[in-house]
């Protein structure tokens, strides 16, 4: 039999938000991958590393996957980071690959994980603790009451949005243009709350628009809600 793929989430940044589940699939697994040309120096393990320090003694197995807009570029990285995988699987291993936050959101590894599906492998999700759920805790905050909708956005895709649909959004991918972000929250006229790097050492937190910085950092994530009124 061949081995499964584990798509396992770690979190936004603190380990102690990572789940039970994936701290033991990382314990019971040897073969641990992680999205980046060198394994120690990915966020991922970063994180992980300092709720399972056994980590470091399994065997890792580095998936680059630069950052392109090019399509032909990226399906190459993917099925280069499949046949990695693949490898591993064939001699029935499993491969817990782990993702930062949730790997069912905006996550490179669901391309990797349809691939190896589709050949026939068994794949599962393990979800991990959204960015944008740990932003809204950090804050204080909520992100949908009552009748609210809440809209989660890539931000960087969708540029040329403005904000006019009811209920609160979420902004995600929002660090390489935060100049252009900017300009639409500020029409948008709502209340806006951004954490930068959440959970990690390096952690920010910037209240309205006028507070966030121009080269916020690629792990800027943004609430902007409508403005508060008392149930």
């Amino acid at each position: 039999m061949a081995g499964i793929l584990y798509g396992a989430g770690v979190g936004p940044g603190d380990p102690e938000l990572m789940t039970l589940r994936t701290v033991r699939l990382i314990r019971e697994n040897e073969v641990i991958a992680l999205p980046g040309p060198v394994a120690e120096e990915t966020v991922a393990f970063q994180i992980a590393v300092q709720a399972v320090p056994e980590l470091a003694q399994k065997t890792l197995v580095p998936v680059a996957m630069p950052m392109t807009h090019d399509q032909d570029e990226m399906n190459r990285n993917h099925d280069k980071a499949a046949q990695i995988i693949e490898a591993y699987l064939n001699k029935e291993q499993n491969v817990v690959f782990l993702t930062l936050g949730d790997p069912t959101i905006y996550s490179t590894y669901l391309y990797v994980q349809k691939r190896i599906a589709a050949r026939g492998y068994r794949t599962e999700l393990v979800s991990g603790i959204t960015s944008f759920c740990a932003a809204a805790a950090r804050t204080n905050t909520s992100l949908a009451e009552w009748n609210e909708q809440l809209h989660i956005v890539p931000a960087v895709h969708r540029l040329d949005s403005r904000l006019d649909i009811p209920g609160n959004y979420v902004l995600m991918k929002s660090g390489r243009k935060m100049n252009q972000v900017k300009e639409i929250l500020a029409a948008s006229g709502k209340e806006v709350i951004m954490v930068e790097n959440c959970g990690m050492d390096n952690e920010h937190i910037y209240r309205g628009v006028e507070e966030i910085p121009d080269d916020a950092g690629y792990y800027s994530l943004i609430i902007a809600k409508e403005p508060h009124t008392q149930a």
